[in-house]
């Protein structure tokens, strides 16, 4: 039943998906309302929905206009169950910000398979990274994956290949002219930034515990299907699809290395698992099958959301 209300892309649905992603915001904002005092603190709650919204409906242009899905609500739904499985991410501006550069880097990466205006797209996807990177140090990673698609379209031409570090030396000129209008101590920045931690006992109950274990199960699913399936899919998706999976694994890294470790730093595979959940609903199955996964997911990412309120 489910999957026949999010199989079409209609204005109905991405008004449901809207109002569902402003009842769970307002859920768990509203544990502590301390804020709705301040003015300031008003519009940054109403800038962090914003920025999630962009998010959500970024996530589902990339996987549309690159033929990764089809015309269906399916991606948008995903987006919101998987923000569900760690909610604290819905107070997190910075790490919101850096996953909404990198969407915007993907989307610029994924369009380089039309071969159109190709330098253009490298400089763009090289901009947002580092911008990304103003918010969260170690989202700098995916720099690497704009160098994966010169490789896979544009590497006989070495001007690709310089794109990157002039995108990055502007970046840095911004930052330098930031850092001496507000005074900031630039060397103690970056010392603070590049700091690395590979442990994982963050918790703080076993709700968060419990909901890292959920999600590593269902990301796990998700990944293992697309590789499994990965030889029946179009062949002029491919290179795309690679794409996605590497920003996942990539996404992935950043969790396991970045200091201050929290479930948040999941939100950077958020939008690849959401494509990826969205190509194995969509391919030819038995619709038992469909609805059972569906229904598994959503139980899994409320009992999470409500878990950890």
């Amino acid at each position: 039943m489910i999957t026949s209300v999010f199989k079409k892309s209609t204005p109905l649905n991405f008004s449901l998906v809207v109002i569902l992603m402003l009842v769970f915001f307002l859920l768990y904002q509203f544990q502590d309302l301390s804020w709705t005092n301040s003015l300031l603190l008003v519009s940054k709650k109403g800038m962090l929905f914003c920025v999630l919204l962009a998010t959500v409906f970024i996530t589902n242009f990339v996987a549309k206009k690159n033929g990764l899905s089809k015309d269906s609500s399916f991606t948008i739904f995903f987006s919101l169950l998987f923000f569900l499985f760690f909610p604290s991410v819905l107070d997190n501006l910075n790490l919101l910000l850096s996953n909404l550069f990198i969407l915007l880097a993907l989307r610029r990466l994924i369009s380089l398979q039309s071969m159109k205006a190709s330098k253009e797209k490298i400089f763009d996807a090289s901009l947002w990274v580092f911008l990304a990177t103003l918010f969260h140090f170690w989202s700098i990673i995916f720099i690497v994956l704009v160098f994966i698609s010169i490789i896979f379209h544009v590497s006989r031409d070495y001007r690709n290949w310089i794109l990157p570090f002039i995108a990055f030396f502007i970046v840095g000129i911004l930052f330098m002219i930031y850092a001496t209008v507000f005074d900031l101590d630039v060397l103690e920045y970056i010392k603070k930034s590049v700091q690395i931690n590979f442990e994982i006992d963050y918790f703080t109950n076993n709700y968060q515990n419990g909901a890292l274990s959920i999600y590593a199960t269902v990301a796990l699913f998700f990944v293992v299907s697309l590789f499994a399936t990965f030889s029946n899919r179009p062949q002029l998706l491919h290179t795309s699809f690679k794409k996605i999976i590497a920003s996942f694994f990539i996404g992935v890294v950043i969790f396991l290395i970045s200091a201050n470790k929290s479930n948040d730093l999941l939100v950077f595979t958020f939008a690849p698992l959401a494509i990826m959940a969205t190509s194995h609903i969509e391919i030819p199955q038995e619709k038992l099958n469909q609805e059972l996964v569906m229904y598994v997911l959503i139980a899994c990412s409320l009992f999470a959301f409500f878990s950890q309120l």
